[in-house]
Parts: structure tokens; C-alpha cells; sequence
């Protein structure tokens, strides 16, 4: 959640589609963090 407040609650862009992007970088970002926080598991053995 932290990140969340880090990126801002409002959108910078005026334009639709610029706001479209703004959003689409913003959940990369956000999914690039929840992949670094899912262990990776092997099998021992």
C-alpha cells in the first residue's frame, strides 16, 4: 500500500489515452513489486 501513496491517488495526464498508459505503467510497477515479494520454492532432494 505503501507504493500506492508513493505514485500518487490522481492521474497527471489530461488526455484519455495518455491516462490509459499512466494506469497501465502504474499496475506494472505495482505487479513487479508483488512478484518480488512471492518466494520462490524448489524441491529439496
Amino acid at each position: 500500500m505503501h507504493c500506492v501513496k508513493l505514485m500518487g491517488q490522481s492521474l497527471m495526464a489530461r488526455d484519455f489515452d495518455r491516462q490509459v498508459a499512466e494506469i497501465q505503467v502504474r499496475i506494472a510497477v505495482l505487479n513487479r513489486y508483488t512478484a518480488l515479494g512471492i518466494p520462490v520454492t524448489v524441491p529439496a532432494g
